[in-house]
């Protein structure tokens, strides 16, 4: 339930559309269910104006399961499992139909994301950047995020250091973006690159490609942290997720907070 949702629900009491029981046991469930293994929470979105996800690496399929049924039957939106292996998607498809399921890893069908109940378009301009084709599966499980969420992201692949030139190829794309998110693994060297190059904001993603050096993303990690183009936002090794709501909180601003369509 985000701001408008209370505020209708208020509305309907108010006209005699709804009974206050019917209000009491739509705010049962505020600001949490317990299921015993999980507390969901229902009052995210009031606050943070970002709905609840559910990771579901070192949860049993079962629980993921019951868990997005809570969510949805709570009617918290969008709702998004992410990290989800095939056994987890099987299950959680089963008990709850109708989720788009984007694999987010590079073996197929061995992680995914699964979203339900998506936003209505919202505006914003996100340009995704990966640095290399093997950066294409962070970028998807941001993308699948941001979908989920209501925007369209633009993606452009393998435009990294090594070959300047496909980047600069993409200049007029990386000027209109209000939002740009860079994905690279190695030396990380892109991030630097697209901040030095316009004017929004930029969130850098890390990633575990590359060679011994790149010590499996912190090589990247560190370099963009250090990066000499200032105001770079830096998220965790492999977080597309992560990246997504960032910029999400970015684009809709405080002013919006709370007002997650469900």
């Amino acid at each position: 339930m985000d701001r408008d949702d209370l505020k209708s629900l208020l509305t309907a009491v108010r006209d005699g559309d709804r009974t206050p029981d019917d209000a009491l046991a739509a705010l049962a469930r505020l600001p949490y269910a317990d299921l015993g293994f999980a507390r969901v929470d229902h009052h995210r979105a009031l606050r943070q104006g970002l709905p609840e996800a559910v990771f579901a690496p070192g949860k049993t399929a079962a629980q993921c399961a019951a868990i997005v049924t809570e969510l949805l039957e709570g009617g918290s939106g969008p709702v998004v499992l992410t990290r989800a292996s095939t056994a987890q998607v099987a299950a959680v498809l089963q008990a709850c139909p109708g989720g788009e399921v984007t694999a987010t890893s590079a073996e197929e069908g061995a992680r995914a994301l699964v979203a339900w109940r998506h936003a209505p378009a919202r505006p914003g301009r996100v340009l995704l950047l990966a640095a290399g084709t093997a950066d294409l599966p962070v970028a998807a499980e941001c993308r699948a995020t941001l979908a989920a969420y209501g925007y369209a992201p633009r993606v452009v692949a393998d435009c990294g250091v090594a070959g300047l030139h496909r980047l600069l190829d993409s200049l007029g794309a990386l000027h209109e973006a209000d939002v740009v998110i860079v994905f690279a693994g190695m030396e990380g060297a892109l991030a630097s690159v697209v901040g030095g190059l316009c004017a929004a904001p930029v969130v850098a993603v890390p990633t575990s490609v590359g060679y011994g050096a790149g010590l499996e993303g912190v090589t990247a990690l560190l370099a963009m942290h250090a990066s000499c183009a200032s105001g770079i936002t830096v998220v965790g090794i492999d977080n597309g997720f992560g990246a997504a709501c960032a910029a999400a909180r970015l684009l809709h601003g405080r002013s919006d907070l709370g007002r997650w369509p469900a």
